[in-house]
């Protein structure tokens, strides 16, 4: 790969130098396989190996780690609270308030678990902010809000004047404030994960990439170093897997998530106090998030671009991102001038489900093979959750997390090509032009309106 994204170039070039890769030794035999060294695959491998730590546990990756979805993300550490309303609907009550309590645990659990190994990856729990940036997303907070104290599990508080100068735009109008957020360099946090599981004993192989497998006890797993066999596999590899097993085919669309990184700019940030590390978050449908980094970097995202046909990983995902007149619109909004340099772009696929929420489970043909995806923008603190679920169905351990809800339950689809990639383009340009009218103050077209509404759980939290 020519291009790299800003965080993982960083992440390498902190790391010492090595020797050459370890690669698939012959005739090799392990209780269970890995397909992908990206968060999901080395936080159920850690799990597993704290949980059994006589399990043999190998990794194959085609890359280095990290070096997809994992290494490319905005960083922002976020949870499921702000889509109780939807989460309720989908796993019931009783699992979405576990599973929103859990991933706000989960913020914390992640900072200390990089604290106790020591993994130097700008992991900052400094909480996280929603707001509205234009008059049209007011309120539209509430009924995630609503729910939440309902049932008594809301930890966000209103902003106070003093909190909305904290997310450094007068452009965010409104806004709610959790404790539970942060931020963190996620190409620098994979590959310390890396580390840690190598610690652990867990054998992984990268640039080595998984071709097709058969049999069942053992799982005979071909890959492009040769041949490997398995009592079990895993499938954690996110936007890959429908290219991977035709039948997650119409399970996610691809869609990129495309970020602009500034150079250190410590006197701006220090007059607009973005000394933290909490991200800030609008309530648009194709949200805005931004965020800094403790080397006083200004790190924006938006997510809803480029929609990839038949769900390729195309070579756009490699590539700076396509859309830096949709990123510097977004700069300019959030902080009304012109003068805030971009060092590099870059983008990176997301797998979104039609629920917004990962899918986890077992192959129905039963033989031993698992996978997770579907994590629609939101993997660094789900896919600890996720390595917790994935450990307890490949273990048969923990039921509280195999039978979560989010496991063996029917997933919806989305429409064939070329009716899906028409439908979510046409989608697209109609939420652009919805609420580039709204951050103008005026009155959209109500056929844009009307196709936004399509857009179904896109947002990062349940609107109205």
């Amino acid at each position: 790969m020519s291009y790299q994204p800003f965080w993982f170039d960083k992440a390498l070039d902190e790391e010492e130098a090595t020797a050459l890769l370890p690669k698939l030794p012959p005739n090799h035999h392990t209780d269970i396989c890995i397909i992908g060294g990206g968060f999901t695959g080395l936080w159920t491998a850690i799990q597993i190996k704290q949980q059994q730590p006589t399990k043999n546990v190998t990794i194959i990756e085609q890359d280095l780690c990290g070096q997809g979805a994992s290494g490319r993300n905005g960083g922002a550490m976020l949870t499921w609270s702000t889509k109780l309303p939807s989460l309720i609907k989908l796993v019931g009550l009783e699992n979405a308030l576990f599973l929103a309590k859990e991933s706000e645990q989960a913020v914390h659990s992640i900072k200390q678990f990089t604290k106790e190994h020591a993994i130097d990856c700008d992991c900052r729990v400094d909480g996280c902010f929603y707001t509205a940036s234009n008059l049209a997303q007011q309120g539209l907070l509430q009924p995630s809000m609503h729910s939440l104290t309902l049932h008594n599990a809301n930890n966000w508080q209103v902003c106070d004047k003093q909190q909305l100068l904290e997310t450094g735009s007068a452009a965010n109008l409104s806004g709610y404030y959790s404790p539970h957020g942060g931020s963190i360099q996620p190409a620098k946090l994979v590959r310390g994960l890396k580390k840690v599981a190598e610690k652990l004993q867990v054998t992984i192989i990268e640039q080595c990439a998984y071709k097709t497998h058969s049999g069942q006890e053992p799982i005979n797993i071909d890959t492009t170093q040769g041949q490997l066999n398995a009592q079990s596999m895993i499938f954690a590899v996110n936007a890959w897997l429908p290219s991977l097993q035709k039948q997650f085919a119409k399970k996610v669309v691809l869609v990129s998530s495309d970020m602009a990184i500034t150079p250190p700019l410590p006197e701006l940030l220090k007059r607009r106090k973005l000394t933290h590390g909490a991200p800030v978050i609008d309530s648009r449908i194709f949200v805005n998030y931004y965020r800094t980094t403790s080397d006083h970097r200004l790190m924006l995202g938006k997510g809803g671009n480029y929609f990839s046909f038949a769900n390729k990983v195309s070579a756009k995902f490699d590539e700076p991102s396509r859309y830096s007149d949709l990123l510097q619109y977004s700069l300019r909004h959030f902080f009304q001038t012109d003068d805030v340099p971009i060092e590099r772009t870059w983008t990176g696929p997301s797998d979104r489900s039609v629920s917004g929420f990962p899918f986890f489970g077992q192959f129905n043909d039963g033989s031993p093979v698992y996978y997770g995806s579907g994590y629609s923008g939101n993997g660094i603190v789900q896919s600890y959750l996720g390595g917790k679920i994935l450990a307890s169905l490949v273990l048969g351990s923990d039921p509280q997390w195999s039978k979560c809800g989010l496991v063996n339950t029917p997933i919806a689809n989305f429409p064939s090509e070329p009716f899906r990639s028409i439908g979510a383009y046409t989608i697209r340009n109609a939420i652009r032009r919805k609420e580039r009218t709204e951050d103008r103050n005026q009155q959209p077209y109500k056929l844009d309106i009307m196709l936004a509404k399509l857009s179904g759980s896109a947002a990062k939290v349940d609107i109205k």
